[in-house]
């Protein structure tokens, strides 16, 4: 009797948003990652396929891309339902970063998140990695967005006058170089690869995400 009732617990807790808390990528990179944890299937909501007894649907369960003692890659929830080909992921780092403005934020995070975009997108002038403003994201751990392009996104950022960077490593630096230039304190980030050589750096008020990638299969 008191197994069914923890399994039923467990449905029912199956059924609240994944979307509902600020908190998720947070407790994802805390709980879900170590799927020998003890209490693993207790203490992760988004558990790793496989993992626990109970079938979760896609939007609450944790697919792990690459990961490093300090980051981790993870598919999106926006990825289910979609067809095959269609791609959106999460870079993070594994410990507690607030955001963008955030001093722990990490240089080496565009490196990583650029080399796990590649393992999915194959031709990585269709890749973008984006962080949105401050003020319009929905959850307090630091992520970069891995996705696609959209057709024209490329003439659009061109005329933001984007730098120029070599390394991925100076993006955080050239971002904060560019919205100063465009006299922006709250701003989001966009990096996409140059045709030339090296890489494009934007900072945008809007939503970089929405506003240049392919962030959702319905359009």
């Amino acid at each position: 009797m008191r197994r069914a009732l923890v399994l039923l617990a467990l449905v029912l807790t199956a059924c609240v948003p994944a979307g509902s808390s600020r908190d998720v990528l947070l407790r994802i990179v805390t709980d879900c990652l170590d799927t020998d944890a003890p209490r693993y299937c207790a203490r992760c909501s988004w558990p790793q396929a496989g993992a626990c007894d109970l079938q979760y649907p896609c939007t609450r369960t944790t697919e792990v891309w690459a990961q490093t003692q300090e980051f981790v890659a993870i598919r999106d929830i926006k990825m289910c339902g979609c067809a095959r080909g269609f791609v959106h992921g999460l870079a993070m780092p594994r410990y507690p970063v607030t955001g963008s403005e955030d001093a722990r934020r990490a240089d080496g995070l565009w490196r990583f998140g650029w080399d796990a975009a590649r393992g999915r997108i194959e031709d990585e002038r269709e890749i973008a990695l984006v962080v949105n403003p401050p003020s319009l994201r929905t959850q307090d751990q630091l992520h970069l967005h891995l996705v696609r392009l959209v057709p024209g996104a490329r003439a659009r950022i061109d005329g933001l006058r984007p730098a120029r960077i070599n390394r991925l490593d100076d993006a955080w630096f050239a971002a904060g170089q560019h919205a100063a230039e465009r006299g922006l304190t709250d701003y989001g980030v966009i990096v996409v690869q140059a045709l030339d050589r090296g890489w494009l750096v934007a900072a945008e008020a809007r939503s970089p995400e929405a506003e240049f990638t392919l962030a959702r299969c319905g359009g």
